[in-house]
This record gives C-alpha cells, sequence and structure tokens, in this order.
C-alpha cells in the first residue's frame, strides 16, 4: 500500500512560488478560471488575479493552453493559486497593436493635461495623445477631458519603452480624415498650389492649401515646406522667409505616411539655371556683403545668387560690415557647383584692379 502511495505521487507535480507553467484551461465561470497544470492540485485564478486579467480571460475558452505564474503553491481548499498577469500584458499589447495596425477605437481616460498633449489611461497602461492628434474641438476644450471616457487609436506602440502615442482625431475626425488621405493619394509630385503660411518652426513651415478631388469636392491640406525647401536664398529662421498668414506658391515634392512634403523655391524658378547669361565675364553689378569666411566675403548678387570676394583680392585695411553695398565685377561662373569668382570695382585702384 505504502508503495502504491509513493509511486502514484510521483505521477503530480509541485510547484514553488513564482515558477512559470503552463496548463488547459478547465472551466471559466464569472469570477474563477480552473486550470489543470499536471499537479496533485488544479489551478486557480480568482479574485484580484481573475480581475487584473479580465480583459485576457475574455479572450479564452475551455481546452486554451495558458501561461501562468504560481502565486501559492497550495491552499487549503486544495487548489495552487495562479496569475495570469503576464499573459494579460501579452494580450494587452497585441490589443494595441491590433489598434494600431487596423485603426481599432479603444477607450481612454483623461487624466492630466501638458503643454503638448494629454496624458491617458488606456488598458491600465499610460499613454499620451499629443496636441496635432486631437480633434479640433478636443484641443479647445482639452481640460473638460480630464476624468472622461472617450475613444481614440493607437498611431505609435513600443513594448520595449512602455511607450503608447494615440490619436483622438482618428475618431471624432474620421471621415475627413478619411478624405484628406484620399485627396493626397490624388496629389502628384510636381503639382503646384497657391496656399497660406499656418505655422512656422525651427525645422519649416506648414502651408495650408486646397485639392480639388476627382468628384470636385474642395478637401483643405496641410503640408511641410522643410526650412531647406523656403528659399533659393540661404536661410537661418524660417520666420526670415515667411510670416503667418502670408500667401505662398508651393510644389509637392514628396508623400510620405500620408502627408505632404512641399517646396516654396521650387515653386520657382531656379536662379542659377540662367546664371551664366544674366552674369557674364566682366559684368558689374552692385551686391551686398552677406557674411565673413577665412578666405573673403560673400555678396549676395540676388535672392539665391552669391558671389565670392577672395580674400587676396580685398585691399589691405580695408574691412566691410554684413549689410554693406559693393560694386563688384564678374571674374568667372561656374553655375553647375553653383560659384561665383567677383572682383571689387574700387574708386582708389591698386594694381591688378579694375
Amino acid at each position: 500500500m505504502e508503495g502504491l502511495l509513493s509511486k502514484y505521487s510521483k505521477n503530480f507535480k509541485s510547484f514553488n512560488k513564482g515558477e512559470k507553467i503552463s496548463g488547459t484551461v478547465l472551466e471559466i465561470s464569472p469570477n474563477r478560471v480552473i486550470v489543470d497544470i499536471g499537479g496533485k492540485s488544479e489551478g486557480l485564478v480568482a479574485e484580484k488575479a481573475f480581475k487584473e486579467a479580465e480583459e485576457y480571460i475574455k479572450s479564452l475558452k475551455v481546452g486554451d493552453t495558458v501561461d501562468a505564474a504560481v502565486i501559492i503553491p497550495e491552499t487549503r481548499d486544495g487548489f495552487t493559486i495562479l496569475s495570469f498577469r503576464k499573459a494579460k500584458f501579452d494580450t494587452l499589447w497585441e490589443i494595441l497593436l491590433r489598434s494600431r495596425d487596423d485603426g481599432l477605437p479603444l477607450t481612454v481616460e483623461g487624466k492630466n493635461v501638458t503643454n503638448s498633449g494629454i496624458m491617458v489611461e488606456v488598458k491600465g497602461l499610460s499613454g499620451f495623445i499629443p496636441n496635432s492628434q486631437l480633434g479640433k474641438d478636443a484641443l479647445e476644450n482639452a481640460e473638460n477631458l480630464i476624468g472622461k471616457k472617450f475613444q481614440a487609436v493607437v498611431i505609435d506602440v513600443d513594448r520595449e519603452d512602455n511607450k503608447v502615442i494615440l490619436s483622438e482625431k482618428e475618431v471624432s475626425e474620421k471621415d475627413e480624415l478619411a478624405l484628406a488621405r484620399r485627396a493626397i493619394e490624388e496629389t502628384e509630385e510636381g503639382e503646384t498650389f497657391e496656399g497660406q503660411v499656418a505655422s512656422i518652426y525651427d525645422f519649416g513651415v506648414f502651408v495650408k492649401i486646397e485639392k480639388k478631388t476627382k468628384e470636385g469636392e474642395m478637401v483643405p491640406l496641410e503640408g511641410l515646406v522643410h526650412i531647406s525647401e523656403l528659399s533659393w536664398e540661404k536661410t537661418r529662421r524660417s520666420d526670415d522667409a515667411v510670416s503667418i498668414g502670408e500667401t505662398v506658391k508651393v510644389k509637392v515634392i514628396g508623400k510620405t505616411k500620408g502627408k505632404l512634403a512641399l517646396s516654396i523655391k521650387q515653386a520657382t524658378a531656379n536662379p542659377w539655371d540662367t546664371i551664366a547669361e544674366k552674369y557674364p565675364k566682366d559684368k558689374r553689378v552692385t551686391g551686398e556683403i552677406t557674411r565673413h569666411s577665412d578666405f573673403g566675403v560673400f555678396v549676395a548678387l540676388e535672392p539665391g545668387v552669391e558671389g565670392l570676394v577672395h580674400i587676396t583680392k580685398i585691399p589691405p585695411a580695408t574691412s566691410y560690415e554684413r549689410g554693406d553695398k559693393v560694386d563688384v565685377y564678374i571674374e568667372e561662373v561656374d553655375a553647375e557647383n553653383k560659384k561665383i569668382s567677383l572682383g571689387l570695382i574700387l574708386t582708389s585702384k591698386p594694381v591688378g584692379y579694375k
């Protein structure tokens, strides 16, 4: 008899607290899950462990294989208490990924407003909705979202960094955004539009335009003009080139992830295309000093066109300030490399000067 009991007990596993195990779902009720874990007792997920994994449990059915962690190896009632906590989080991240990939709206709760957006809780995790992803009404009344539940869609998720970025306007302005995306799809690179400067940043400006769809509907769109595409001139600050509300002509130079890349400078003629004809050798012009370098001074001949007066061509004891007007003549034009060599026209002419 003793040998029989010994042999019988060896068929059952015993578990330690924190041990990771796999089992088969035997029963699912409104407040507990029973799991066959191959031990002398069955596994039980109940009370707090049940509530924290409720979303995951909804996806289970009898016969499913599940992963769990042991909380209590054995209770007085003969159960091994389990937790689906890791499985719960795996499922949560799957839901977040599905929201991102399929546009599935999720319920979130507003927590607090920052200068750049609103912090929310989504499925027990912290998330963030940038101002750019809030619909017009939500943006104007962001404080009213604190403590309230509303719908949003995940647009970026990184489990490793525990980062969840959402969009409220993908829900509240779904139809308008769908129409805008269709209009962008119909927009061709090379098209030109007249638009208005909507906002200015260090990296460039956003311009509002209108696109006529194939159905004849005028759709408002917005595109980015990078600072390098503002002017043929060298631009150090975006607000040096344009101002809010200014009407500008723009050219579509790209489309990335449903967004338009625009150019103001490419909507106008490149001055270097006709530079050789416009500035033949020995032509005299008046320009403006724009900057100094170790090898001379640069002179603007027109917007987007600069020439260099080499330091060896500047008489000793002669100095220039930025903004000074100077008379120069064309020595050489290299249109391909966008270079012009200039000489100074001096009232008192040293040897070698014209």
